[in-house]
């Protein structure tokens, strides 16, 4: 699944940017489409919707797990903090929902370092994608290669609301104490690459600004290791790797060593997924919430599973499956924090543009099921987007919109829960990812 990155604008905003949707990382490009389906048409200014994942399922990096609780096991104990803060606040592109955090990279090996901030927080891709022009100026990261040759690599990465496109460089990720040493990053728009592949503009929207990406980045820190996996290792694939030699691009396969990564995969310990931990809001909705992304699970006293409910996720697209109060059930299923609300079909609830308004909220009652059957009920409140975007708040849990082909869990769904999400073939206490547990 590429990133979800699921921003629809505003209170009578016409479209979906983005829902929701696999993640950038895995073995198949071709997975999930656009997980989370967006909507044709202008988004407004005051509500965005996004989905910071990319089109498509995740796919994995070769060594998926299945529905057996394969690595289950001691988990390596660790002292390193791992608490990284987070939060949703106002945002200069008026998009709500929006899961925040500062972001340092480093030149590899050296203290030469820069800070990022408002970089969104997405548990549906996989992988940190930065825009270049958030970094100093005269900010030099070394190039990643593509394939076997000694070309500058070249990324596209497709979401449910556009593309971004960029060159791969090699940067120490920090985040609160972990360290992912020289790992491929993608910097977006990148001056070194400046003509896109015409396969990545058929992607929709150019994401290579803060306006258009509303950010300065995206840290995917989901369900698997990287960014297109095996399915780009061997031939090339246009959807995703390109070598360019001075800046002329053509299609490349790239090795996984050389492919845009989830940090958290490559940190030395707390390395096998993510808690994020935010805290309850009211119905009216919130003007700023702070909260926090915690590495590793069972590794620390701050992030064992306790009793949360494992739903582990399918081998190549993440995906879980809901079924609602309706009996309507969605096969492709996914928990995003990269989408800024609950994204589902419906022909009942009266819609504004692609968000649903109802004119008084509404309670729905759903199921969702892993791969192995286990299921854990759930339950989410829609209100008026409209009514919601009137309060000049800035975080809902009962902000929803359309979605024809999937269920999204988007960041709603992660306010007064601790939700966690496990990496492919990394060993947990409950057995290995990808898996979510809340």
């Amino acid at each position: 699944m590429n990133a979800r990155l699921c921003l629809l604008a505003g209170a009578l905003a016409t479209a979906l940017v983005a829902c929701g949707g696999g993640g950038s990382g895995g073995t198949s490009s071709a997975a999930a489409p656009a997980s989370a389906s967006a909507a044709s048409g202008s988004a407004a200014s005051s509500g965005s919707a996004t989905s910071s994942g990319s089109s498509g399922a995740s796919s994995t990096s070769g060594t998926s797990s299945t529905s057996t609780a394969s690595n289950t096991g001691s988990v390596a104990q660790s002292t390193t903090p791992n608490v990284l803060s987070i939060a949703v606040a106002s945002t200069p592109t008026s998009t709500r929902n929006m899961l925040m955090a500062s972001v340092t990279v480093c030149v590899p090996g050296t203290s030469t370092c820069a800070t990022v901030d408002n970089v969104q927080v997405d548990t549906g891709s996989q992988g940190l994608r930065l825009l270049a022009s958030a970094l100093p100026a005269g900010f030099a990261l070394p190039v990643v290669t593509a394939g076997s040759g000694t070309d500058p690599a070249g990324s596209c990465a497709a979401f449910g609301s556009g593309y971004t496109w960029g060159a791969v460089r090699s940067a120490d990720v920090k985040l609160a104490g972990e360290v992912a040493a020289a790992l491929p990053i993608q910097l977006i728009a990148d001056p070194s690459v400046p003509t896109i592949p015409s396969v990545c503009k058929g992607f929709g929207l150019a994401m290579i600004n803060s306006t258009a990406l509303r950010s300065n980045g995206i840290l995917g820190v989901g369900p698997f290791g990287a960014d297109c996996g095996a399915s780009c290792v061997n031939q090339p694939n246009s959807s995703w790797y390109y070598a360019c030699p001075s800046g002329n691009c053509t299609p490349s396969a790239q090795p996984l060593a050389q492919q845009v990564s989830n940090p958290v995969a490559a940190f030395a310990t707390d390395n096998n997924g993510v808690v994020i931990d935010l805290p309850a809001i009211s119905s009216t909705g919130s003007s700023t919430v702070s909260g926090s992304l915690i590495f590793g699970i069972g590794s620390q006293a701050n992030n064992t599973l306790g009793g949360a409910t494992v739903l582990r996720g399918n081998s190549v697209t993440g995906f879980v499956s809901t079924t609602t109060s309706d009996g309507t059930v969605y096969s492709q299923s996914y928990i995003d924090s990269g989408s800024n609300g609950f994204f589902f079909a419906n022909t009942t609830l009266t819609r504004c543009g692609v968000w649903f308004c109802p004119s008084s909220p509404q309670s729905l009652g759903a199921t969702l099921k892993g791969v192995d059957g286990v299921t854990a009920a759930a339950s989410l409140s829609v209100a008026s987007a409209t009514t919601l975007f009137a309060t000049g708040n800035w975080a809902f849990n009962n902000l929803a919109g359309y979605n024809g082909s999937a269920f999204g869990w988007g960041l709603p769904f992660f306010f007064g829960r601790r939700v966690y999400t496990a990496i492919e073939a990394q060993t947990t206490p409950a057995g290995a990812g990808p898996f979510y547990a809340f």
